[in-house]
């Protein structure tokens, strides 16, 4: 029987002897839940962890799109459509994404999400030439006049190119490489880094009828089996981040199962990216109706994330987010 092992993350500033930091990041951990499926779930100590998951846990995670991953690292989102769930068409004009896109690395964003194809519930799919006719532009100008990181949030390898070509340095696919292969081999033969999330089914069906045997583990066994494919492909592990896909063919239960325990993806040897901001379970949990009245709630979500040791937040309200994680890091900074 496979088992799993979370570790359980410690921000406390004396750590005992045996302890080990994470990811060689601020939180440390000496002890692990053992997880079998089926429901099992055991506390167990340092021993009763494999070697081979025990490294992966434990190895610092290479730098990705210029990033260190020492600190957590914020994503700032552009959205350049007409129809995101958030802040659909505010900035589809070039000159808005641009104004948009220096406002927030003066907020303190450290890499900015460029995608211009919505992946909301029930989204329809954005023909290729359109895609890259709202991103490729955008990406392009930002490179030409700021040092900050970007990417590329698409499924398709030919929308991934232009943006390459343009100045992007990762490729955000929320599909994983499940809705078009060759973009793992582009992203190979680019030597461009990815983040592969995970999703139950297409946006536009994906929240009809969301199912899973475990929702913690099944993410998780999709993710390692993405990894491996990306491998395959020639794309090193230390280029790769993963995403467990908040929101995407999940309801709020399954939401709320991966962010307790999300320090799990840790034993992926991957750094980890969460993308819960203004989404619809922070709503459904505070009756928050408008997307942008739920900023709070994602600071609070995205403060609970690093107290497990989550690398980056992917979010909109970049400000309220750096403040919070600078208070949060301040306060419990380890001797």
């Amino acid at each position: 029987m496979t088992q799993y092992f979370r570790p359980i993350p410690m921000q406390e500033r004396l750590r005992p002897a045996n302890s080990r930091w994470i990811a060689r990041g601020w939180c440390w951990f000496d002890r692990a839940v053992r997880i079998s499926r089926g429901g099992g779930r055991e506390l167990v100590g340092m021993g009763d962890i494999p070697a081979d998951v025990l490294k992966r846990i434990c190895a610092p995670r290479a730098p990705i799109a210029g990033l260190s991953f020492d600190t957590p690292r914020i994503m700032g989102i552009l959205n350049v459509t007409p129809d995101s769930f958030s802040d659909g068409g505010k900035f589809i004009a070039p000159d808005a994404a641009l104004k948009h896109a220096r406002d927030m690395v003066a907020d303190g964003a450290d890499i900015l999400d460029i995608g211009g194809e919505s992946t909301r519930p029930g989204a329809d799919i954005v023909p290729v030439d359109v895609e890259i006719s709202r991103t490729a532009p955008v990406i392009s100008a930002i490179c030409a006049e700021l040092k900050t990181p970007v990417s590329i949030d698409t499924r398709k390898a030919d929308v991934a190119r232009a943006a390459i070509t343009a100045g992007a340095s990762l490729i955000n696919d929320v599909a994983a490489f499940t809705y078009d292969p060759s973009l793992a081999e582009l992203a190979a033969s680019t030597d461009t880094s990815v983040c592969l999330m995970h999703a139950q089914g297409v946006p536009k069906t994906m929240q009809d009828a969301p199912d899973y045997a475990d929702v913690l583990l099944d993410v998780y066994d999709f993710l390692e089996e993405r990894i491996q494919v990306a491998i395959t492909a020639g794309i090193p592990r230390t280029s790769i981040m993963i995403d467990p896909g908040i929101g995407f063919g999940k309801l709020p239960e399954h939401n709320l199962a991966i962010l307790r325990n999300i320090s799990l993806f840790h034993a992926l040897g991957c750094p980890i990216l969460l993308g819960a901001s203004r989404k619809t379970f922070i709503g459904d949990i505070t009756g928050a109706n408008s997307a942008e009245d739920r900023t709070f709630g994602s600071v609070s979500v995205a403060q609970m994330a690093i107290a497990q040791g989550v690398q980056i937040l992917r979010v909109h309200d970049i400000r309220a987010t750096k403040q919070a994680l600078a208070m949060h890091m301040a306060v419990t900074k380890a001797e």
